[in-house]
C-alpha cells in the first residue's frame, strides 16, 4: 500500500530477469558457439584426412589402411567401418561391374539431394569411385537421351535456323517473354538453312568447363583426342594452359555481357576480338541473342564483324525455345536457377550429339576432391555473381550422371 501511495515502481517489473526470453537467447549462443567450434574441429579433421589421399594413374585414390575383404570371385569388397573405404596396395582400377563398385556406386546414388551429407562425405565418396574405371551404361545413357529428345531435341532446335523459324515470323525471347523480335528478311538471312548437327553424329565428345579443377590435369592430348570438342565463353587456350585443356575446338559459346565489358561492344575496335577468335581455328561459335532484349545487338555485331573480315566461321544463335525447354528439363532434375550456366547448355547439347560424352574442368567447391584449394577458374580466381547459377547441384547431378553410367567426369590427373 506504501509504495503505490508514494508512486515507487519496482525496477524489476516488466523484465526478463533470466526469465523464458534470457534463457532462449543464453541457449541460442551455446548453441552457435558450439557449432562454430564444430566446424572448427571438422574442417581441421576433414584437410587432416584428405591429405592422406594420393593420385593413382590420374585417380584420386585412398591410401587404405583398415580391413578389407575379397569376394568368392577374387573381386575387393572393403569392409564398412562408418563410411570409410580402406585400400592397400592396390595399383590400377576396378572393373566397373566388379562388387567393389557396384557397392561404391551404390553410395552415391543413396544420396538424393545435395543437402543429404556434408560436402566432404560427398568428396569421399567421389574419390572412392574414382577407383573404378568408367564404363558406359548404354540402356541409361539411351533413356536419359529420349528424355532429352522428348523435351529439347537438339539436332533441330539447338540454334535458331530458317527450317525452325520462318521469316515474317514473331521470335519470342526467352526472359523477357513480353519482348517480340520480328524475323525481317535482314534477321532471316544470319540464320542456317538448317542444323549442322545430326543426333548421334560424333562417337566421342568432350565438354570442357573453365574450373580450376582442371589445372595440372595434363589432360590436354586426351582432350584434343576426342571427335568433336565444345568450350564454354571463349577460354585461353595458348601454351600456358594447352597441356591440361588442350587446344581443339569444334564450338564455343561466347556471353555477349563479355563482347560489352572487353570490347566495347564491338561499337569502336572490333580487331583484338577478332584475333582473340583466330586462337580457336575454324570452330564455330554460338551466343544467346535472344535470352534478353539486350544480347541482340551485339550478338549479331559478331555475326557482322566476322563477315567484313571475310570469315568463313559459323555463327550460330540458341533457340530460346530449346534454352527455355533445357531449363525446365532441369530443374526436375534439381537444378533451380536464375540461369543455367554455358556448361550445362552445352552438356545437354551433347548428349543428344555424341555417342559418349567426357567432361572436364567441371567442378563448383572451393577445394578439389582430396581437399586441396583450388581456383574458381583455371585461368584466375574471378567468382561468380552470387545467385545467378546453381552450380553445386549441377555438378551433384553430373556426379550422378557418371555413377549411372551416362556421362564420364573427370576430375583428376589424366595418363
Amino acid at each position: 500500500m506504501l509504495r503505490r501511495r508514494m508512486g515507487y515502481a519496482d525496477p524489476s517489473s516488466g523484465k526478463d530477469i533470466l526469465g523464458n526470453r534470457s534463457l532462449c537467447f543464453i541457449f541460442i549462443c551455446a548453441f552457435g558457439l558450439v557449432t562454430l567450434l564444430q566446424q572448427i574441429l571438422y574442417g581441421k579433421n576433414y584437410i587432416k584426412s584428405a591429405q592422406q589421399f594420393s593420385r593413382l594413374k590420374g585417380d584420386e585414390t585412398g591410401n587404405w589402411t583398415g580391413p578389407v575383404n575379397f569376394s568368392d570371385d577374387g573381386s575387393l569388397k572393403p569392409a564398412r567401418n562408418g563410411r570409410k573405404r580402406y585400400l592397400e596396395n592396390y595399383d590400377g582400377s576396378f572393373d566397373y561391374n566388379s562388387t567393389a563398385c557396384r557397392e561404391l556406386r551404390q553410395e552415391i546414388m543413396d544420396v538424393k539431394v545435395l543437402t543429404m551429407v556434408k560436402t566432404s562425405e560427398l568428396f569421399e565418396r567421389w574419390r572412392n569411385l574414382r577407383v573404378c574405371k568408367w564404363e558406359q551404361n548404354k540402356e541409361e545413357t539411351n533413356n536419359f537421351k529420349m528424355s532429352l529428345s522428348r523435351c529439347c531435341n537438339a539436332p533441330s532446335f539447338l540454334f535458331t535456323t530458317k527450317r525452325n523459324t520462318a521469316a515474317g515470323t514473331k521470335l519470342r525471347y526467352e526472359v523477357d517473354t513480353s519482348g517480340i523480335l520480328p524475323i525481317t528478311t535482314e534477321v532471316f538471312k544470319m540464320f542456317p538453312d538448317d542444323m549442322p548437327y545430326s543426333k548421334s553424329q560424333y562417337k566421342k565428345c568432350a565438354v570442357i568447363g573453365n574450373g580450376g579443377i582442371i589445372k595440372n590435369s595434363k589432360c590436354g592430348k586426351e582432350i584434343d583426342s576426342a571427335d568433336f570438342v565444345f568450350r564454354c565463353n571463349i577460354p585461353p587456350i595458348n601454351e600456358k594452359y594447352s597441356a591440361d585443356v588442350g587446344t581443339k575446338t569444334d564450338l564455343v559459346t561466347i556471353n555477349p555481357s563479355i563482347i560489352t565489358e572487353r570490347y566495347q561492344k564491338l561499337e569502336k575496335w572490333r580487331r583484338p576480338f577478332y584475333e582473340v577468335l583466330q586462337n580457336y581455328e575454324n570452330s564455330s561459335v554460338v551466343l544467346p541473342a535472344f535470352y534478353n532484349t539486350r544480347n541482340t545487338d551485339v550478338s549479331f555485331r559478331v555475326k557482322y564483324m566476322l563477315d567484313d573480315f571475310d570469315s568463313q566461321r559459323g555463327v550460330f544463335f540458341f533457340h530460346p525455345q530449346y534454352l527455355l525447354n533445357v531449363q525446365r528439363f532441369w530443374a526436375v532434375q534439381g537444378v533451380r536457377a536464375k540461369r543455367l550456366s554455358s556448361g550445362l547448355m552445352l552438356v545437354t547439347a551433347a548428349l543428344e550429339m555424341c555417342e559418349e560424352v567426357h567432361l572436364y574442368g567441371f567442378w563448383a567447391f572451393p577445394m578439389n576432391p582430396s581437399g586441396n584449394f583450388i581456383t574458381h577458374h583455371y585461368y584466375d580466381n574471378v567468382k561468380p555473381r552470387p545467385g545467378f547459377h546453381a552450380m553445386p547441384h549441377e555438378i551433384f547431378n553430373f556426379i550422378h550422371m557418371h555413377t549411372r553410367g551416362i556421362i564420364n567426369v573427370h576430375t583428376g590427373q589424366c595418363t
